[in-house]
């Protein structure tokens, strides 16, 4: 991946990041989810803990129309039952047609095909960003047949390159997941250190994730902010919470617990001092 990556700055990441948390808060953006049954309550938590407005609506009917109206949208394919997998694509072409940024979520594409069919096609209607860890990203580039399960085999630099070809041929922003978290748009990528090891112990943690995506998009929609950048905040807001939340937990219990309370506090200035973060043009 080295021949592929010319060091650019480290510094503008963050100030992108605390404008955009700062906008966040001060119109909270209403972020509409179809996610994970599993993971609902704690997405919303997340959501709420962090300003912004987080709506469930799943219902095929209501899910076009909501999506129409919500200053951002998460799919995620955690458990797509037939209801949700309908009420997914009608949502993302509603929020086509009504300019709402969009995060499609993979979850565990690759192995099963019902999920892995409907990742594609959603992947066709145009999302604003794919947030996956580096197995699912692998797959839906054609280039794996998935991770076990919800659980990545391959790591974030194994997909980087497949992570980069894919944003180019699509047009989206390609979030790869893992230790290291990688971000492109087909011309620039964010390399991410920040995080802890205790978000893989709690159900859900990479699924908020993307639900932050789309509410860090839905603020960028309201500043101008590329996509990229609202990725790349949304990642550093939730990552460097992480970090604190680890400081003061014992365990998965507690520390998704500090996790709420970490986003809830995390200040705009804390960032520049607390980000690990390069950008690299390709």
């Amino acid at each position: 991946m080295s021949d592929l990556l010319r060091p650019h700055t480290t510094s503008t990441s963050a100030v992108g990041a605390a404008e955009l948390l700062s906008a966040l808060r001060e119109a909270p953006p209403l972020t509409h989810c179809i996610t994970n049954t599993v993971v609902t309550g704690f997405t919303a938590n997340v959501l709420l803990a962090l300003g912004a407005a987080p709506a469930m609506v799943d219902i095929v009917g209501e899910s076009g129309m909501f999506a129409g109206v919500a200053s951002g949208l998460l799919v995620n394919l955690g458990t797509p039952t037939p209801e949700q997998r309908a009420a997914s694509v009608e949502a993302a072409a509603a929020a086509g047609l009504a300019g709402t940024p969009w995060v499609l979520d993979p979850v565990a594409i690759g192995a099963l095909p019902i999920r892995t069919a409907l990742a594609h096609e959603l992947l066709s209607a145009g999302p604003t960003a794919v947030r996956g860890n580096a197995s699912e990203i692998l797959a839906l580039a054609g280039e794996s047949g998935g991770g076990r399960g919800v659980d990545a085999t391959d790591t974030t630099d194994a997909a980087a390159e497949s992570a980069i070809g894919l944003a180019r041929r699509s047009g989206v922003v390609i979030a790869v997941s893992g230790p290291i978290d990688l971000l492109t748009n087909g011309e620039r990528m964010l390399r991410i250190e920040n995080g802890h090891e205790l978000l893989t112990r709690v159900t859900g943690g990479g699924c908020a994730l993307g639900a932050v995506m789309a509410a860090f998009l839905g603020a960028a929609r309201a500043t101008g902010a590329e996509a990229l950048t609202a990725v790349g905040a949304a990642t550093l807001v939730y990552t460097i919470a992480a970090e604190r939340a680890a400081r003061t937990a014992s365990g998965p219990g507690s520390f998704a617990v500090a996790l709420l309370d970490a986003l809830a506090g995390l200040a705009p200035e804390d960032l520049a001092d607390a980000a690990r973060v390069e950008e690299v043009a390709l």
